[in-house]
């Protein structure tokens, strides 16, 4: 069973989806269109999402996108009245799992999510084979060697041999759990259990059965005892992803274990005494979540005894050159593709573009581009990156350009756009200017002029390009 998202203006396909769907023992929700859909991936995961590709506000395609970007194993099934060739392969390329053409079945459909909720399954089955390698854990095997990644690794080798609780913090696919397994391979744990649990991917009483096992009979179709992972980490360490999802009364239970290192099983008596090193993980700012009263404020303090602030793939774009390479590799090898690289303009691309989606959408468009090229270079039409803005499009769309109602003096406009390339540029400025279309004398007269401070370390590369 999954975590279902339902977008479509058609009112009555929607409940009608949305309650077949619950019956069949899913969890649905439900998007009137597609900027509502946009905001709910925002919000959540889901494991798959059925979205209607002509509706109001943003379309199925940028719903796709969305939900590709923000969470790249997410299935994506594409609904129409107005389906076509050109468009199923447009979607498919995009990163879609299935396209649908309206009207349908509903046990068609039924049969579509079984395959993709199947097939995120055995990649979820591949990841964890690829992580039991333990040699990926090593220091000198985790990719860049960008100055914010050294920070991070400074301060994993600190914690590593300790028993301490660690909280790590970053946005969606920064490469938490990557650091969780590298302080646990690196520690006097390392030949025990290293055990992972997604918070977010789990309703509250499945999540809790997950953490602590059940009791036959503990609840309806609990046919059989289930060890939990706290017992399965027990010597050893366990990973809890996207905590910030948590409910207060599993929050409470967490709080406990961490306290008196005990528990029980769901509908039993007997309490069971662990030795578990806890490392967190999240992408909510929790300090924020215990002002609003939505996070315990006693067990935050228990899991922020050390923090490791994981950066963003933007703030670390010296990495992407090594990042993507390693892609290339490993994704030509499964793939079965004789592949020699990346071309440089693509690369330039790769090194352009903000990657909201950080190191995970990286992977998932070298992945993608390395199935789609007809060359043994991935080229720039292999790659589809975000939205692009396309020279002659309706003045009447979406402004790039914004306005406070209080006004704002042209110069920080321009400030504000010349900052903006720089950064895309990884603040080079002959790059930056052949983004704004202007020359490189042109850029470093309005750089002088607007008094733009470079950070640390940046200038003196840039002057010398």
């Amino acid at each position: 069973m999954g975590r279902i998202l339902i977008a479509d203006d058609h009112d009555a396909l929607r409940r009608g989806l949305a309650r077949a769907l619950t019956e069949a023992g899913h969890d649905t929700e439900e998007a009137p269109n597609g900027n509502a859909a946009i905001a709910r991936l925002h919000d959540g995961f889901f494991d798959v999402v059925l979205s209607d590709l002509k509706m109001g506000g943003s379309d199925g395609l940028e719903v796709l996108r969305t939900a590709k970007a923000l969470h790249p194993s997410t299935a994506v099934i594409l609904m129409t009245a107005f389906g076509s060739v050109t468009t199923a392969v447009e979607a498919m390329k995009s990163g879609a799992f299935d396209f649908v053409q309206k009207p349908f079945e509903i046990e068609e459909m039924e049969v579509k999510i079984e395959k993709a909720l199947e097939l995120r399954r055995m990649r979820h089955e591949l990841d964890y084979l690829r992580h039991t390698q333990n040699d990926i854990y090593e220091f000198d095997r985790i990719i860049g060697s960008s100055g914010a990644l050294a920070k991070v690794l400074t301060v994993v080798r600190k914690v590593a041999k300790s028993n301490t609780t660690v909280l790590i913090r970053g946005e969606t696919g920064t490469g938490k759990e990557l650091i969780a397994g590298a302080i646990h391979h690196n520690s006097l744990r390392a030949s025990r259990n290293f055990v992972r649990v997604n918070c977010a991917a789990l309703q509250e009483n499945l999540l809790e059965s997950e953490l602590f096992g059940h009791e036959r009979g503990a609840f309806t179709g609990a046919d059989k005892q289930r060890i939990g992972r706290f017992e399965q980490a027990d010597g050893g360490s366990l990973f809890l992803d996207e905590v910030g999802d948590m409910s207060a009364n599993t929050q409470a239970k967490i709080l406990r274990v961490l306290q008196e290192q005990e528990f029980e099983r769901l509908g039993g008596t007997r309490t069971l005494k662990v030795d578990v090193r806890l490392i967190a993980a999240t992408n909510k700012n929790l300090a924020t979540m215990v002002s609003s009263g939505q996070f315990r404020e006693d067990l935050y303090y228990r899991l922020n005894v050390v923090s490791i602030d994981m950066p963003p793939l933007r703030d670390r774009k010296d990495d992407i050159p090594a990042l993507a390479e390693f892609f290339v590799r490993r994704f030509s090898a499964e793939l079965k593709r004789k592949m020699d690289g990346i071309r440089p303009d693509a690369l330039k691309l790769l090194l352009r573009y903000n990657w909201p989606g950080n190191i995970r959408e990286l992977e998932n468009s070298i992945e993608r581009a390395v199935l789609l090229t007809e060359s043994s270079l991935i080229t720039l039409d292999d790659l589809r990156l975000g939205e692009t803005i396309t020279p002659g499009v309706d003045s009447d769309g979406p402004s790039i350009v914004r306005i406070p109602p209080a006004g704002i003096p042209l110069e920080e406009i321009e400030r504000r756009a010349l900052v903006e390339a720089l950064k895309m540029s990884n603040w080079v400025q002959k790059d930056a200017a052949e983004l704004l279309s202007i020359s490189p004398r042109v850029i470093n007269y309005k750089i002088k002029m607007l008094k733009i401070e470079f950070p640390k370390g940046r200038r003196e590369v840039a002057e010398q390009v």
